[in-house]
């Protein structure tokens, strides 16, 4: 029997991912509900078959979190690059625009450049 067939498997499987999205990237709760476009109880119940991007996201920070690992992944999604924060542009539901940014942290070898952490 699989997510499909077992409601409560696919909702813990939608959990397990909203979960692993949280970690590679180190959001908050407030973060991940904002980038999914739910309210926490819906996040919390698992309550997530709607969202295609979560597994959409996954797929795309694969290679980078074995390349990078996460450490640098958390630490990139929060520093400015040539075109703003990834965090920015994932607060914004603006996939094309991470996409893109994940794309030059891979052109770059996955080395993140720059200072702190800003919020601007």
């Amino acid at each position: 029997m699989g997510e499909r067939d077992d409601p409560q498997l696919g909702r813990r499987a939608q959990s397990g991912r909203a979960a692993r999205l949280m970690e590679l990237l180190g959001l908050t709760e407030e973060e991940i509900c904002q980038v999914l476009d739910v309210d926490p109880l819906t996040l919390l119940s698992g309550q997530l078959d709607h969202r295609g991007e979560l597994p959409i996201l996954l797929d795309l920070l694969d290679n980078a979190s074995e390349e990078a690992g996460p450490a640098v992944l958390r630490r990139w999604v929060r520093i400015a690059g040539p075109s703003g924060r990834p965090i920015d542009a994932l607060l914004l539901r603006d996939f094309g625009a991470f996409e893109n940014a994940l794309g030059e942290l891979a052109e770059r070898g996955f080395v993140v450049k720059g200072g702190g952490t800003s919020t601007s």
